[in-house]
């Protein structure tokens, strides 16, 4: 695991937005796609921003990048508070990927649950049963949660499904993630975040006793792929 301390934000998503140009250049012509599972926020926000600018986006061969989501509210895709919104809006709309390699982690008609034993056939239908990520964006929450995975949830402890749906009681709503075990998986993991407000939590993840029950971006494995981007306050 590599961690990054940035002295500007600027720089933190510059860095952050060079490094999905040249994993996608390296994946595409390793294995002639580059699939990816992206997170909601305002750190991505940012990031999408970037990809969407000519400066990068004319370096992506758009029509080989699979678009999956970490983890979504359940809500309506055209929700203020849908990820896949966002994304749309900052980055899908821009650039010219092929919109039947663009997944949402949402559909109408259809309980969380029984959507997410789809969402993980989507999954497999692409990646195959191997199921590893050229590349997964995460942020921390600063109560140390990542994806939809908070602390105390039962779906901490998931080790079969690639994908789960569950209601989170303090939030009152159904959120729909990518589980541990194949977050794992993937080949590169960028984690982003920064902020004084999530010092205290990135220095038990990093430093604290494990206790992913708690912290549950400890249930990410520091390992070779592994990044965190952060800024001075929250990673000092």
């Amino acid at each position: 695991m590599d961690i990054t301390i940035f002295n500007t934000l600027d720089t933190l998503y510059k860095k952050a937005a060079d490094t999905f140009v040249d994993l996608s250049e390296q994946s595409i012509q390793k294995n002639g796609k580059f699939v990816v599972a992206i997170s909601g926020g305002s750190s991505p926000k940012a990031i999408f921003s970037l990809l969407a600018t000519s400066e990068y986006a004319d370096k992506i061969d758009w029509n080989k990048v699979y678009f999956f989501w970490v983890d979504e509210r359940w809500v309506a895709l055209d929700d203020e508070k849908s990820n896949f919104k966002m994304t749309l809006e900052t980055l899908l709309n821009k650039v010219p990927v092929n919109k039947d390699q663009i997944f949402p982690m949402y559909k109408g008609g259809i309980d969380p649950e029984d959507y997410a034993k789809e969402y993980e056939a989507q999954i497999r239908n692409v990646l195959g049963e191997e199921g590893v990520f050229d590349f997964i964006l995460l942020g921390m929450g600063d109560d140390g949660h990542t994806a939809s995975l908070f602390p105390g949830e039962a779906v901490l402890d998931e080790k079969e499904k690639w994908v789960a749906a569950y209601y989170l009681k303090p939030q009152e709503m159904f959120r729909i993630t990518l589980t541990e075990p194949i977050i794992n998986k993937a080949n590169n993991i960028l984690i982003v975040t920064f902020g004084t407000s999530k010092k205290h939590a990135l220095n038990e993840v990093l430093n604290g006793e494990y206790n992913p029950k708690l912290y549950p971006l400890q249930l990410i494995k520091k390992k070779d792929g592994v990044q965190i981007f952060t800024d001075e306050e929250a990673g000092a």
